[in-house]
Formats: C-alpha cells, structure tokens, sequence
C-alpha cells in the first residue's frame, strides 16, 4: 500500500493487523477503539457467538494502528456515522467484508501474488507460523478463539509437512 496516502495507510494497518492477530474478517471490521490496549500490547476480539478473548498485538501492527488513528483515520471519520470503528471506508462508516476482500484481493494482484490469497489466509499464515516457531495448540487454540482445540490441530498438519520437509533437506540419510 501506497503509506504517503490515507487509505494506503488504512490498509496497510489491516494488513498488519490481520497477520498480526490472526482474526477473522468479522472481527477484524467490529474492532472499536476501545478495544485497542496498545500499550498492554493487546487487543480485545468479539468472535464467533459473540465471545470475547484478548489477543497479542505485536509491535509492527501497533505502529502502524498508531500511524493510523493519528493519521488517516481522523481524516475518514463522519460525525455520528463511525461509531469508533476502529477500520472505516471512504464514506466515514464501517469497513465492509466486501470491502476487505476487495482490499486483500487488490494488494495481492499488485505484488504479483500468483497463489490464491484471501483475508483467512493471513489467519492461516498467523497460526502456521506460530506452531512451526515453536508455539504450543494450547496457546495457538487460545489466540485463534477455537473453542475445540482439534479445529486447531489442522495446524499441525501443516507444521507436519514443514518438519517433513526440514528433514529432507538437513538429515544425511534424508
């Protein structure tokens, strides 16, 4: 995303979010500003049913949400119109599905991406990277909202496939 412009800067803060913390689009366009704990480095999620959890933010996604209130988002917001969502569009209202998709979709075709990418992608890409770094389910479970722990394990089995492949190319025999 072009950061020298507002909605550059909007959707480069999504994108960070998304990778970031791992969320669904729905939770991504309800976020409000009164669930940004960015100095606890947390930030709170309404998830599927409507049930709450609190989730890492790292330090990349809270410069850029900083950059973003302070920037960009004082410059789309409509009085009586934005709620305190925290992701608006162009009109000053909540941020869309259609309208994240559309965002993911265009940055994807910019950078040349051949593969199929979508907004679930970033979450997938989040617990991915946190189990082959080492993270246990439990805590990968936790983050991600899954309220039975074997919607998690199809994690591993991607983790399987990265060891698998690890294997291959440093073991002697592999």
């Amino acid at each position: 995303p072009d950061v020298n412009k507002i909605l550059g800067i909007r959707d480069k803060t999504i994108l960070e979010v998304f990778y970031a913390c791992g969320l669904r689009i729905s939770e991504l366009i309800s976020l409000k500003i009164s669930d940004l704990f960015l100095d606890e480095e947390m930030i709170r999620v309404f998830g599927k049913g409507s049930k709450e959890r609190v989730v890492p933010i790292g330090s990349s996604a809270i410069n850029w949400v900083q950059i973003y209130l302070t920037k960009s988002r004082p410059l789309l917001q409509k009085k009586m119109k934005s709620e305190n969502f925290v992701f608006l569009n162009s009109r000053g209202t909540k941020l869309s599905r259609m309208g994240v998709w559309k965002i993911v979709t265009k940055y994807v075709k910019d950078s040349g991406i051949k593969k199929p990418v979508h907004p679930h992608t970033f979450r997938h890409s989040f617990a991915t990277h946190l189990i082959e770094g080492g993270a246990d389910l439990r805590s990968v479970q936790e983050m991600l909202g899954h309220a039975d722990i074997s919607t998690t394990q199809i994690y591993t089995h991607i983790d399987r496939e990265f060891i698998k492949k690890v294997h291959k190319q440093f073991h002697p025999r592999g």
